[in-house]
C-alpha cells in the first residue's frame, strides 16, 4: 500500500501540491488526471524522491520514501527520457537494469522476448543509442525497463504520449494484465482521459496540487470527467 500524509510543495510562496490524505491499495490500477500545473509529476516525483515534500511523507509497503531506499528495490518506474542512459543502445540499458534486479542475461532476454511486439522491430538489434531513437521508442524502452525485475509498484508519468495508436493499444492490454492478479500495483497520471479510464479502477483529478474527484472508474465515468473538464 501506498500512504501519503500531510503532503505538500511550495516553491517561494507559490504551493504546488496539497495532498492532506491518499492512500492506494496494493494491486490498484491508479490514475492520475489533470490539466497542466496540476501536480501529478510533481507527485509522483516526491513519491520516487526525486524532490522533497515541503511537509509530510509517502510511505511506499511501509518504506518512507526519503528516508529509506528500501522501496526501491520492488519499485519500478518511467517519468521521462532522463530515467533512460543516453549512451547506451537499448540492449546495454535492459542488461544494466536488470542486473540492478537481480536477473541474469537469460532472465533478462526470456522478459524481453515479451515485448516484440510493442518493440515492432525498431529498438533491440539496431545498435542504436537510446539517445537517438524516436520520443516514441525512447518511451517504449523506458516502460520496458520499469516492468524488468517483477517490480510490485509500477510508475508510469503519461505513458501514452508519442505512441502510435497500435502501441498505445498494446500498452493498455499490457497495463490491465499487470494487476489482473492484484499482486502488483500500478500508478498512471495521463492527459488522456479515454485511456486512463480504461486502464485503471481509480482516478483521482488534482486542480492545482489539491485533490478535487476521487472515482472509482464505471461506465459513466468518461462522461464525468469530459464534464469536469469541459467547464
Amino acid at each position: 500500500m501506498i500512504h501519503s500524509k500531510n503532503i505538500t510543495k511550495k516553491y517561494g510562496t507559490t504551493q504546488v501540491l496539497n495532498i492532506e490524505e491518499l492512500e492506494i491499495p496494493k494491486g490498484q490500477s491508479f490514475g492520475l488526471v489533470g490539466n497542466n500545473g496540476a501536480g501529478k509529476t510533481t507527485f509522483f516525483n516526491i513519491l520516487l524522491d526525486l524532490i522533497r515534500p515541503t511537509t509530510g511523507e509517502i510511505t511506499n509497503h511501509d518504506v518512507i520514501v526519503n528516508k529509506s531506499e528500501a522501496w526501491k528495490s520492488f519499485t519500478g518506474s518511467f517519468i521521462d527520457e532522463t530515467f533512460l542512459i543516453g549512451y547506451l543502445t537499448a540492449e546495454e540499458y535492459f542488461d544494466f537494469i536488470g542486473e540492478l534486479r537481480g536477473m541474469n542475461k537469460a532472465d533478462i532476454n526470456s522478459f524481453l522476448n515479451k515485448f516484440e511486439e510493442i518493440f515492432n522491430g525498431e529498438i533491440l538489434g539496431k545498435k542504436k543509442y537510446l539517445r537517438d531513437l524516436s520520443k516514441g521508442n525512447q518511451k517504449k524502452a523506458g516502460i520496458v525497463a520499469a516492468l524488468l525485475g517483477s517490480p510490485q509498484v509500477v510508475i508510469l508519468d503519461e505513458p501514452f504520449a508519442n505512441l502510435d495508436p497500435t502501441t498505445q493499444i498494446r500498452l493498455k492490454k499490457m497495463l490491465k494484465e499487470l494487476t489482473d492478479n492484484k499482486e502488483v500495483t500500478v500508478l498512471v497520471s495521463s492527459h488522456d482521459l479515454s485511456h486512463v479510464t480504461e486502464v485503471c479502477e481509480r482516478i483521482v483529478v488534482l486542480d492545482k496540487g489539491n485533490v478535487v474527484k476521487d472515482i472509482e472508474t464505471s461506465q459513466e465515468t468518461l462522461k464525468e470527467l469530459e464534464s469536469y473538464f469541459a467547464v
